[in-house]
């Protein structure tokens, strides 16, 4: 999973070639600290296909804003540098973000 900031965000996930899952996470996040490790077996599976990123709302309090992210963990699906889809709360699981990571091969 590549590691972004608001400075990047533009560039790694807006103008990016191909599809895009950004997750939102934070250091004091339960959730997020043990989602951590098959959330990154599932990006190295998509490798090549369908980028991942992370970026930690510490600091970025700006682009969460903008974002509308009220909570973490929270992925966001982009194809053609478009916002299509977000997992978040109650549909938060591995297999729903590979389910929404496939449809952005389609």
């Amino acid at each position: 999973m590549l590691a972004i900031d608001r400075d990047s965000f533009e560039q790694e996930v807006l103008q990016s070639s191909e599809p895009v899952v950004v997750e939102f996470w934070g250091e004091q996040c339960s959730v997020c600290v043990a989602m951590m490790p098959e959330v990154e077996e599932l990006a190295k599976s998509f490798e090549g296909r369908v980028k991942f990123c992370k970026i930690p709302i510490a600091g970025s309090r700006r682009l969460c804003i903008e974002l509308k992210i009220m909570t973490v963990p929270v992925f966001l699906f982009y194809k053609n540098g478009e916002l299509v889809d977000r997992v978040a709360n109650q549909d938060l699981s591995v297999e729903n973000i590979r389910a929404k990571a496939e449809s952005l091969l389609k």
